[in-house]
């Protein structure tokens, strides 16, 4: 990069450390303002902050090397991780979370479950699963920010300049992981010191980056692109279809990719799985939480996917600047940082860079203030140290985020590559905790201790595969899916059921449907006061199918766009604005009342 691109990085991070040190004050009242922000932050600030924390460096690179591979078709691929969770988050989950009024996701297992020693063992199985996930995301970030910079920042030049042998060793063989330890340090540092406050207000900030980041870079590459370059590009590439087997795979590095058709079914499945499940053990429940009340709650998952809009308009810019201009791409994880550094001018090159980073920062930033809250509230709090004051316990939480940091600094020195680690993050421990999340929400017979076993039979199963390579994900995900469901079920039917009062008061104050009739028949019978309205099970149904179609329209418009492919471009946005004009009447009125008695602080 040039001195100009350098100054500019370096001036945002400036910028978003001094916010740290700025909103230390107001983070430090007190538990609820370091990790919720006081539940005074607007729906539209935490649905950006939401958004742009998953619009990170490591993911969309990810996002890039499978599409550089597999085209359009990778669309399908990305079910694993539910990137069509804000249908959910706006059809209901959203105002589920935010009725259950706690802190965090580990904490709502009393609510369900009680506070005896099921739902307390339930809090901790949560808590432990949110760490382990967490920290293996902060793995994921160290592999992915290491492998963007070093292609930036030559180390080696520096190396140079110093006769310390191993520090010359430092620089040259392991250039990524110093250049990822120095970033995420900077970063650690503003998370720390400015809880959820920082965290959503620089988050801000990097949406507005981002966005004109992305739609620069998907500028350039639908100015590059040319009929002649577009020839170039592997037949059925942009085609979403799903053929059962790609035989071009066979004993090649993609071999994995090889029987498509039934990749296809484990993604969707774990995807819709996922997003039933509720908002995931990292940054996102914590958004839901922090919402004023159940209607802005549902107003955050209705925007949430709106600011993701142009990441993909960028991603397949990228990707069709590498497979018809880009030289030199050795890793394929590396596509992005070689294409940038190729295709943008100097200046615009150090605003796109520090928009990426600020990416990278928000997803941190979010995963780590989540992670350490786990840490403090679910087991510090509860085991060690019940009696705690505020001050001690923001403390307290200045060493879970730097314990949080180490162990997925570990995890991401061991990792040897990006998609290794998302793909185990994803299908083999995602399989293990994914069936106990579902089952908490729909059914009533569900207790602490079938939520606990079935967590801990999934992540076992999960770990012990980490020592068993080559097994096929549409294998190793239905068998740790099955394991963790029947423990889960065992394990309730084997033990009490939830108190009547502990169930009737969480189906009372949150009003889930499913699998509740007779917890619903004696919460109408001992009702004090006139039963709370019930959910339209097949109006919310229909909201989430709507919203579904209306954010893979809203994803496909630019893709297609940026890449001449006007027609099905048009096509994608006239889908997606008829599920939109549909929702104005079918999901708008039929949001819950602003700010109701219960959801008061």
């Amino acid at each position: 990069m040039s001195l100009i691109d350098f100054c500019i990085v370096v001036f945002y991070f400036c910028v978003v450390i001094g916010l740290g040190f700025w909103y230390r004050k107001r983070a430090s009242k007190n538990l609820g303002a370091y990790f919720l922000g006081g539940k005074r932050i607007h729906w539209l600030g935490l649905a950006m902050s939401g958004s742009v924390s998953n619009f990170d460096i490591t993911g969309t690179m990810w996002i890039i090397s499978i599409l550089y591979v597999l085209g359009f078709k990778s669309m399908w691929h990305h079910w694993m991780w539910g990137f069509l969770m804000g249908a959910f988050f706006l059809g209901y989950m959203g105002k589920w979370v935010r009725r259950s009024n706690v802190m965090t996701a580990a904490e709502w297992m009393k609510t369900r479950f009680g506070s005896g020693a099921g739902g307390n063992l339930a809090r901790t199985a949560y808590a432990l699963m949110a760490v382990l996930t967490l920290a293996s995301f902060v793995g994921y970030a160290f592999q992915g920010i290491g492998k963007f910079a070093s292609v930036y920042i030559p180390l080696e030049l520096l190396a140079e300049h110093t006769s310390i042998g191993w520090l010359q060793q430092m620089l040259t063989t392991h250039e990524a992981d110093v250049l990822a330890l120095t970033i995420i340090s900077a970063t650690t540092l503003y998370v720390i010191l400015g809880g959820l406050y920082s965290v959503v207000v620089t988050d801000v900030i990097q949406t507005v980056i981002l966005t004109l980041a992305g739609i620069f870079i998907a500028y350039i590459a639908w100015s590059k692109l040319t009929p002649e370059f577009l020839a170039q590009l592997p037949e059925g590439w942009a085609s979403l279809s799903v053929p059962w087997r790609i035989e071009e795979f066979a004993g090649t590095k993609d071999a994995g990719f090889e029987l498509f058709g039934a990749l296809v079914i484990v993604w969707v499945v774990k995807g819709l799985l996922l997003n039933a499940g509720g908002p995931a053990q990292m940054y996102d429940f914590q958004r839901f939480l922090a919402a004023r009340d159940a209607r802005d709650a549902a107003k955050v998952g209705a925007a949430w996917s709106v600011f993701l809009i142009v990441r993909w308009a960028m991603v397949v810019g990228i990707a069709l600047l590498a497979l018809t201009g880009a030289a030199g791409v050795t890793d394929r994880e590396k596509v992005m940082p070689i294409v940038l550094a190729d295709f943008l001018p100097v200046g615009i090159k150090g605003i796109v860079i520090a928009g990426l980073l600020a990416a990278f920062m928000s997803t941190f930033s979010s995963t780590v203030n989540s992670g350490a809250s786990f840490i403090v509230r679910d087991i510090w709090q509860p085991y060690f140290r019940p009696k705690a004051s505020d001050k001690e316990s923001v403390r307290f939480s200045y060493l879970a985020t730097l314990l949080l940091v180490i162990i997925g600094v570990a995890i991401g020195f061991k990792a040897k590559s990006i998609a290794e680690i998302w793909n185990w993050m994803m299908m083999e421990l995602g399989a293990g905790v994914v069936m106990p999340n579902v089952l908490r929400w729909y059914w009533w017979r569900m207790n602490g201790w079938g939520y606990s076993l079935g967590i801990f039979v999934g992540i076992g199963l999960a770990l012990a595969g980490l020592f068993v390579g080559g097994v096929p994900s549409f294998v190793t995900f239905p068998v740790i899916c099955a394991a963790s469901l029947a423990a889960s079920i065992i394990g309730s039917l084997a033990t009490r059921p939830v108190s009547q009062d502990v169930s009737i008061s969480f189906y009372r104050s949150v009003r889930p449907f499913g699998l509740w009739g007779p917890v619903r028949k004696q919460a109408e019978l001992s009702a004090q006061e006139p039963a709370s309205k019930s959910e339209n099970v097949s109006l919310t149904i229909l909201n989430v199918v709507l919203a579904m179609v209306a954010i893979c329209g809203l994803y496909l418009f630019p893709m297609y766009l940026v890449g001449h492919w006007y027609g099905k471009s048009m096509m994608s946005l006239a889908v997606a604005l008829g599920a939109i004009a549909v929702l104005r009447f079918t999901w708008y009125p039929n949001l819950p009342a602003k700010r109701s008695s219960e959801e008061k602080q």
